[in-house]
């Protein structure tokens, strides 16, 4: 039994009961190993955890860019949308999104500066990368903007207040809030009414 296939099982249960609610008994017989087994890999519970958690934030800041270089060829504006679909889309069939979410919000009070060290750079990078991207589009002429920092920043603050919804299971809520705040943000940093289409 791999570390790999260890972890995949860890992020399951990480992802649906939580820090707390998670054993590593549990684990291991999802595995079809036994608890001792662990202790091979990984020194004990909040290592495991550990190691998950920054494994789900490397792979999903990589997932996200992908989402953007696989829709470049749209306007920046449809990418930026449809991005909260996409969201909702990954969070229904991913323990990865599922999990990322969780932690971003509520991470265990036990491990909570191990995980705001992972959060916050994770979310800086996210950020930095809208407004390369913003200041292309803006150079371009293709976005009329003040200030593409500034509307990166809008942006991430706009989806994470719709993506808190997520967490507690209120899919319309987030759908609601996205809508909302899309035409908020649109008016803001100048996009058009056509573009919002």
């Amino acid at each position: 039994m791999s570390a790999k296939e260890i972890m995949q099982a860890a992020l399951s249960s990480f992802a649906r009961d939580g820090y707390e609610g998670a054993s590593l008994q549990k684990i291991a017989d999802e595995v079809g190993i036994k608890k001792p087994s662990i202790y091979a890999h990984y020194k004990g519970k909040e290592d495991l955890f550990l190691h998950v958690t920054r494994h789900v934030f490397d792979t999903e800041r990589m997932h996200i860019l992908e989402y953007f270089a696989r829709n470049r060829d749209k306007p920046v504006e449809q990418r930026l949308k449809q991005f909260f679909d996409w969201m909702l889309m990954e969070y229904d069939r991913s323990d990865r999104a599922k999990f990322l979410i969780r932690m971003t919000y509520y991470p265990p009070s036990e491990l909570y500066d191990q995980i705001i060290d992972i959060v916050y750079p994770f979310l800086d990078s996210l950020q930095r990368h809208l407004v390369r991207l913003l200041q292309r589009e803006k150079r371009s002429g293709r976005m009329n903007m003040s200030d593409a920092e500034e509307a990166a920043v809008a942006y991430v603050t706009m989806a994470e207040g719709a993506v808190i919804e997520l967490v507690s299971g209120r899919k319309t809520s987030y759908q609601a809030r996205a809508a909302a705040s899309w035409a908020v943000y649109c008016r803001g940093v100048g996009l058009s009414m056509q573009q919002k289409q």
